[in-house]
C-alpha cells in the first residue's frame, strides 16, 4: 500500500524502490534505524494521521551534536508541522522536509519511502 508522503518523486524520474525492512519492523508512533547505502536512516511510522498512513525516512544523524540519535526523537506538531524532536538539543526536524525551525541554518536528507505489502522501501534516485 503506498502513501501519501512529503518527499514527492516526480514521475519523470528514473525511480528504483529498494526494500528497506519489513513493515513489522516499524513501530507505530515512534521511530527505528535502518542502515541504507552507508547511511543511519530514522523511520517513522504514522498509522493515524489525516492523510491516512505514512512513514517518513530521515537522517538520523543530529547535525548539532554529531550524533546518531534522531531516531530516538519524539514525534510531535509543531506550526502545523509533523516534527521530530532531537534528544539532546530538542531541536525540530519537519518530517517532510527535514528543515529544523529553531535553526533553519540546520537540515536533516529526508528519502522517499513507502510501504509496499510487507516491505518498506526507499526511492533510490
Amino acid at each position: 500500500m503506498s502513501q501519501p508522503n512529503a518527499v514527492r518523486v516526480q514521475p519523470s524520474e528514473s525511480v528504483n524502490w529498494r526494500a528497506l525492512c519489513s513493515r513489522r519492523d516499524l513501530v507505530a508512533n515512534s521511530g527505528v534505524v535502518a542502515w541504507f547505502d552507508g547511511e543511519q536512516v530514522a523511520l517513522f511510522h504514522l498509522p493515524d494521521t489525516e492523510t491516512g498512513e505514512q512513514v517518513f525516512a530521515i537522517a538520523n544523524k543530529d547535525p548539532k551534536s554529531g550524533a546518531n540519535v534522531i531516531g530516538r526523537g519524539i514525534l510531535g506538531q509543531l506550526k502545523g508541522d509533523l516534527v521530530i524532536a532531537s534528544p539532546l538539543y530538542k531541536q525540530h526536524f519537519r518530517l517532510a522536509d527535514g528543515g529544523c525551525l529553531e535553526y533553519p541554518e540546520q537540515r536533516l536528507q529526508v528519502w522517499p519511502v513507502r510501504l509496499k505489502d510487507d516491505a518498506v522501501e526507499i526511492a533510490v534516485v
